[in-house]
Protein backbone atom coordinates (compact mmCIF):
# COMPACT_ATOMS: atom_id res chain seq x y z
CA UNK A 1 0.00 0.00 0.00
CA UNK A 2 0.97 3.42 -0.79
CA UNK A 3 0.06 6.59 0.32
CA UNK A 4 -1.30 7.62 -3.07
CA UNK A 5 -3.61 4.10 -2.55
CA UNK A 6 -5.41 4.21 0.80
CA UNK A 7 -7.69 1.72 2.11
CA UNK A 8 -11.42 3.48 2.49
CA UNK A 9 -13.84 2.71 4.85
CA UNK A 10 -17.24 1.13 3.99
CA UNK A 11 -18.64 4.74 4.49
CA UNK A 12 -15.87 6.74 2.76
CA UNK A 13 -16.98 4.64 -0.45
CA UNK A 14 -20.31 4.98 -0.03
CA UNK A 15 -19.77 8.90 0.38
CA UNK A 16 -17.37 8.67 -3.19
CA UNK A 17 -20.34 6.96 -5.11
CA UNK A 18 -22.76 8.86 -3.64
CA UNK A 19 -24.90 5.64 -1.82
CA UNK A 20 -25.56 4.46 1.44
CA UNK A 21 -23.54 2.33 3.22
CA UNK A 22 -25.66 -0.61 2.14
CA UNK A 23 -24.45 -0.82 -1.61
CA UNK A 24 -20.87 -1.21 -1.26
CA UNK A 25 -21.74 -3.70 1.74
CA UNK A 26 -23.55 -5.44 -1.07
CA UNK A 27 -20.56 -5.30 -3.62
CA UNK A 28 -18.54 -7.18 -1.13
CA UNK A 29 -21.20 -9.86 0.41
CA UNK A 30 -21.53 -10.80 -3.85
CA UNK A 31 -17.46 -10.47 -4.21
CA UNK A 32 -18.58 -7.71 -6.79
CA UNK A 33 -15.27 -5.71 -5.91
CA UNK A 34 -12.07 -6.53 -4.20
CA UNK A 35 -11.58 -5.61 -0.53
CA UNK A 36 -9.29 -6.05 2.32
CA UNK A 37 -10.25 -7.18 6.12
CA UNK A 38 -8.45 -5.52 8.48
CA UNK A 39 -9.20 -7.38 11.49
CA UNK A 40 -13.23 -7.42 11.67
CA UNK A 41 -13.01 -4.13 8.91
CA UNK A 42 -13.76 -4.46 5.57
CA UNK A 43 -11.18 -1.74 3.51
CA UNK A 44 -11.35 -0.85 -0.05
CA UNK A 45 -8.60 0.50 -1.73
CA UNK A 46 -8.56 3.51 -3.55
CA UNK A 47 -7.39 2.08 -6.93
CA UNK A 48 -9.92 -0.84 -6.68
CA UNK A 49 -12.66 1.53 -6.59
CA UNK A 50 -11.28 3.67 -9.56
CA UNK A 51 -10.99 0.24 -12.00
CA UNK A 52 -14.19 -0.49 -10.81
CA UNK A 53 -16.21 2.65 -11.62
CA UNK A 54 -14.26 2.50 -15.19
CA UNK A 55 -15.15 -0.88 -15.78
CA UNK A 56 -18.18 -0.21 -15.54
CA UNK A 57 -18.30 3.26 -16.90
CA UNK A 58 -20.64 3.22 -20.08
CA UNK A 59 -19.92 5.17 -23.23
CA UNK A 60 -22.46 7.74 -25.00
CA UNK A 61 -23.55 6.59 -28.06
CA UNK A 62 -23.03 9.47 -31.03
CA UNK A 63 -25.75 9.42 -33.78
CA UNK A 64 -24.78 10.22 -36.96
CA UNK A 65 -27.62 12.13 -38.92
CA UNK A 66 -27.01 10.28 -42.23
CA UNK A 67 -27.56 7.12 -41.08
CA UNK A 68 -30.77 7.99 -39.19
CA UNK A 69 -34.33 6.36 -41.37
CA UNK A 70 -37.04 8.57 -42.12
CA UNK A 71 -40.47 7.72 -41.49
CA UNK A 72 -43.13 7.40 -43.95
Amino acid sequence: MTPSDPLLSIAQVADLLGTTERFPRRLVAERRIAFVKVGRHVRIRASVLAEFLSARTVQPVTIRRGHLRRAA
